[in-house]
C-alpha cells in the first residue's frame, strides 16, 4: 500500500499539471470502489476550476471552486496523466478529462481506493476528521507521542501504524524508523520514555524524507504521475531483508508476524 512518501511524490506531480487546469469533463467507469462513487459526482466536479493539490495522511485533496475531490489509492491505485485519446483498461475506473486534453487516469485493480467529493471544509470531512497530525510537521513530537501511549499497552510499531495518533506510516517505513531510533517493535509504547521517543521522532521525519527524496517505494505497484519508479527500496535496513546481516553489526536481521504484517529487526540494535 502507498504510504505517505508514496503519496507526497504523488502530489508534487500533480500539482503543477493540475492547477489552474478545468475539468472538462469527470467519467466514471467503475463506482464501485471502497467506497461507492457519488452518482453526482461528475455533475459537480465537471467544469471546475482546480486551484491546488494538497495532501491530509494519505489522502489526496484536489481543490477546486466549489469543492474537494478527495483520493485514496488504497493498496494498488494509481495516477497517470495520459492524453485522452488513450483507450480505457479493465481497471481504469476513473478518470477527470482536462481541459487542455490531457486526463488523469485511476487505475485501481483491487478497488480499494476511493473518491469523494466534499463542498464543504475537507479536513472536516468524516474520513479525514479524527486524523492524528502530519509526522513532517511540528505537531508530531516527542511529548505528543508520550502523552498518547502513557494508557497504550500496544506495541510501538502498531502505534506508529494508527492514523489517531500519527498519520501516512505504514509498514515499511514503521519497520525503517524503528531501527532508526534503535527500538523494538514489540515494545510497549507505554514503556518508552519521553528521550526515547524524541529520537523516534527524529528517525520517522528521517525515514520519511530519505523515502521522498528517492522517490518512494516500488515493490508492486507504485509509480509516480508519469510512471516513474521510486528506489527507496534500494536503502532498506530492515524491512524485507529477513535472515540477512544487519548493516550496523552484521547480526542476522530476524522476521515475524506482527498485527498480519511483516516485523523486521535487529535483535541486537534494537531493544
Amino acid at each position: 500500500m502507498p504510504e505517505l512518501p508514496e503519496i507526497e511524490i504523488t502530489r508534487r506531480g500533480l500539482e503543477p499539471r493540475l492547477s489552474r487546469r478545468r475539468i472538462a469533463k469527470v467519467v466514471v467507469r467503475n463506482a464501485g470502489l471502497r467506497w461507492q462513487v457519488a452518482a453526482n459526482l461528475p455533475r459537480l466536479a465537471s467544469g471546475q476550476m482546480i486551484h491546488n493539490v494538497s495532501r491530509r495522511g494519505k489522502y489526496l485533496l484536489i481543490g477546486c471552486g466549489g469543492g474537494t475531490l478527495i483520493m485514496h489509492l488504497g493498496m494498488s491505485g494509481s495516477l497517470r496523466f495520459l492524453n485522452q485519446s488513450v483507450p480505457a483498461q479493465k481497471h481504469d475506473h476513473f478518470e477527470l478529462q482536462l481541459d487542455n486534453g490531457e486526463m488523469l487516469r485511476l487505475r485501481d485493480p483491487r478497488r480499494f481506493g476511493s473518491v469523494l467529493w466534499t463542498s464543504s471544509d475537507p479536513l472536516a470531512h468524516p474520513r479525514l476528521r479524527d486524523l492524528g497530525p502530519e509526522p513532517l510537521t511540528r505537531a508530531f513530537n516527542a511529548n505528543w507521542l508520550y502523552r498518547h501511549t502513557r494508557s497504550r499497552t500496544a506495541a510501538i510499531k502498531q502505534v506508529l501504524m494508527d492514523s489517531h495518533v500519527v498519520v501516512g506510516i505504514g509498514n515499511i517505513y514503521a519497520n525503517e524508523a524503528l531501527f532508526h531510533a534503535r527500538i523494538h517493535p514489540k515494545r510497549s509504547a507505554s514503556r518508552i520514555s519521553l528521550a526515547r521517543y524524541e529520537k523516534l521522532v527524529e528517525a520517522v521525519r528521517k525515514t520519511l524524507r530519505l523515502a521522498i527524496k528517492a522517490g518512494g517505494s516500488s515493490l508492486r505497484d507504485f509509480a509516480d504521475c508519469d510512471g516513474n519508479l521510486g528506489d527507496f527500496q534500494l536503502q532498506y535496513l530492515v524491512y524485507g531483508r529477513g535472515g540477512k546481516p544487519c548493516d550496523a553489526c552484521g547480526t542476522r536481521i530476524r522476521q515475524f508476524k506482527q498485527g498480519q504484517r511483516s516485523s523486521f529487526y535487529c535483535p541486537r540494535c534494537q531493544t
